[in-house]
Parts: structure tokens; C-alpha cells; sequence
């Protein structure tokens, strides 16, 4: 399959290894940033990151019941397509990541809004919510939008009093200016706030970093965690709109 472009330089691909794993692999990547998303051809039912593995541990260990889940950042569907059984409401700003996921990736759901994830999660019922999850990416990083008080202060309105928000950002685990300022941010509208990241060979490596807020304490099993382990990160400012 040869690399498909478009105005946005999406493109899907197959290689028959993927960050050092052999196998057989389609890829959707925006063109010179991170893999928005992979298949496991020979596995299709297979998560094959780390991070949404470990997301999709910390929703069902701390909520095993949940129902409700507002996602901005769509993919391949890889977390939404999981939990099928679940009711799902998906923000994704690129229709053409949509379109995508559904003629090479086989996601079927008929749930996925185009638009600007802070707009749509507005005009939804306050405390209806279990989870929300943030996992949306331009080039330039997460847009400030979505890492700000006043998004943080709108998810904390849109979730029920046990629910709680779970995001997947790039960023250093140590000596961060950026991730110590959104979690500072997002601890002030959530009394529970922690930290995961892949361990990395060096403190100035960019890797993934979830973060959790939530109303009560955030809960975890360090061998389900799919190699993330808790991190502190440092203080930082308050990020406003």
C-alpha cells in the first residue's frame, strides 16, 4: 500500500516492523510527527501501544462500571473501538483521521462529532460523564485550549462527582516547564491529580506522559500499567485561556 496524501498529509502505510516489534503493521501518521495510530494486521483485536493500554487500565480499575466517556481525539479508534460496549461521544477536529479509520482501520461506530473537542464538550448535559479522555495532538503539540483552566474547570462541570479526566501528552518527565504547568493547572479543579510515563534513557527524552484528575483517589496496579510507572512532575504556572 502505497503512502496516501492529502492537504493534511495524512498517511496510512504497512511495515512489517513498528518500533522494533517484527510483524505486520498499518500506520496512520500525520507526515514527519508521531504515529497517530497502528493496526496489528495479524492481531487486529490487539492494542498495540503501551499508552492506550494503560488508559484503558486505569478506566476499568477505577470505574470498572462506567458507561458514559466524552473522547476528544479520535485516531484510529483505537480506545473507543475497545470498549464497543460502552457509550462513546468523540470529538475529532480531521475528518479525513475519521474517514481513515474507518476504510483502513475497521472502525464501525457511528459516533465520532467533527469539530473542535472544548466546543462540543460544551454543549453537553453537566455531570454526565464518567470519563473524559484527551488524546489530541497537532504538530505543534497539545493545543493550549485543551490544557487550559478554563477547560479543565468545563471537563470538571461535564463529569459526575466520581468521574475523572485522563490525558495522554508527549512531554519529559523531569525538569518539564510545560507538564508542570499542566498539572498544576489541572490540580486546581481536581483534588486527585497523578502522573504515569514510559521509563526513558535519559531525563531530556520526550515520551508519553498520562495524567489524572479526579474526585477521589486515583487507583492503579503497577503490572497492568503496560510499563508506565508514577511520576512526579514539578510546579508550574497556571495555564489561562
Amino acid at each position: 500500500m502505497h503512502p496516501q496524501h492529502d492537504d493534511n498529509e495524512i498517511q496510512v502505510y504497512e511495515t512489517t516492523e513498528l518500533y522494533g516489534e517484527k510483524g505486520r503493521f498499518r500506520v496512520l501518521q500525520f507526515s514527519g510527527d508521531a504515529i497517530q495510530g497502528a493496526l496489528d494486521l495479524e492481531q487486529p483485536k490487539r492494542v498495540v501501544f503501551e499508552y492506550p493500554r494503560a488508559m484503558i487500565h486505569l478506566m476499568e480499575y477505577n470505574r470498572p462500571l462506567f458507561q458514559d466517556v466524552f473522547l476528544i481525539g479520535h485516531g484510529i479508534g483505537t480506545i473507543a473501538g475497545y470498549f464497543a460496549e460502552k457509550r462513546f461521544k468523540v470529538a475529532e477536529v480531521n475528518e479525513e483521521v475519521v474517514r481513515y479509520s474507518r476504510s483502513h482501520f475497521g472502525y464501525t461506530q457511528d459516533n465520532v462529532l467533527i469539530g473542535d473537542g472544548r466546543s462540543l464538550l460544551e454543549a453537553e448535559r453537566d455531570g454526565q460523564y464518567d470519563y473524559i479522555l484527551l488524546d489530541a495532538f497537532t504538530a505543534a503539540g497539545t493545543p493550549q485550549h485543551l490544557i487550559s483552566s478554563g477547560f479543565f474547570g468545563l471537563t470538571r462541570s461535564k463529569l459526575h462527582s466520581g468521574g475523572s479526566i485522563l490525558m495522554n501528552l508527549m512531554g519529559k518527565s523531569e525538569n518539564d516547564r510545560l507538564m508542570g504547568a499542566v498539572h498544576t493547572t489541572l490540580s486546581e479543579h481536581y483534588p486527585y491529580v497523578e502522573a504515569f510515563a514510559l521509563p526513558a534513557e535519559g531525563a531530556a527524552d520526550v515520551r508519553n506522559i498520562l495524567l489524572m484528575g479526579s474526585g477521589r483517589p486515583v487507583r492503579y496496579q503497577a503490572r497492568q500499567l503496560a510499563g508506565f510507572v508514577p511520576v512526579t512532575l514539578g510546579q508550574g504556572h497556571v495555564i489561562r485561556d
